[in-house]
This record gives structure tokens, C-alpha cells and sequence, in this order.
């Protein structure tokens, strides 16, 4: 069986894809980047702010799946800009202080929207 989750603290999508989708009693979370759910824009302050939402924004993807970050088993961050990885680094390890999951970090030439940074997880439901 497979469940489509979505959260209002969210921004919609930008495409046809769910925020995220629970099967097998796995949450995967669709890639996430540092919109503001309030004004559907990015948030000013560089690397560190947009690290900081698009984390949040998996947080309320998790919530509203069941489970939390606590719950994540493997990540993956996208960085247009691989010299911001020490600062994204620093914002992923307040997220993750404890047992972090596996994570591949990848370069890539562009993000939608012009982001710096997009994170996407799995995360194991709880029970």
C-alpha cells in the first residue's frame, strides 16, 4: 500500500510530485529546499537560513507521515555550491545531533527556483 502525505505548514509543490509518500513502512520525503511556507519564496540569509528551513520542511513532511527526524535512515543533500558545505555541515548537525543517518552530499549545477541548497530523505515509521 502506498499513501501520499502532505502538510499545510508546507508550501505546495512546485510539479506533480507528493511532498512525500509512506509505503512498506518507509516515509520518503520529496527533495526540499529552503521555501518559506508562508510567502512560497526562499529565505534570505544564505546557506545556513535555507539548511535551516529546508530541514524544517522535512520536519512538518515527517510530522504529518507519523514519524520525525529522529526516524531518518538515509539523506541526501544537493549543493550547487560545494564550498558551502561546512556551513550547511554545521546547520544539518543541529538537526542531526544524535545517531545521524547515512547521507550522500552531491554537487550539482542548479536547483529549482535558484536554491542553494535541496535535501530528500527515508525515514522508518514509528511502530
Amino acid at each position: 500500500m502506498k499513501k501520499t502525505v502532505r502538510t499545510p505548514k508546507n508550501a505546495p509543490p512546485i510539479g506533480p510530485y507528493s511532498q512525500g509518500v509512506v509505503a512498506n513502512g518507509f516515509v520518503f520525503a520529496a527533495g526540499q529546499a529552503g521555501v518559506d511556507p508562508k510567502t512560497g519564496q526562499l529565505v534570505l540569509g544564505g546557506i545556513a537560513a535555507q539548511t535551516r528551513q529546508t530541514l524544517e520542511n522535512i520536519r512538518n513532511i515527517l510530522e504529518a507521515a507519523g514519524c520525525g527526524l529522529e526516524d531518518v535512515v538515509s539523506s541526501t543533500v544537493y549543493l550547487v555550491n560545494m564550498a558551502d558545505f561546512a556551513a550547511m555541515n554545521e546547520v544539518y548537525g543541529e538537526f542531526f545531533p544524535q545517531d545521524p543517518p547515512a547521507r550522500t552530499t552531491v554537487g550539482v549545477a542548479s536547483l529549482p527556483m535558484g536554491a542553494a541548497v535541496e535535501i530528500t530523505c527515508i525515514a522508518v515509521l514509528k511502530g
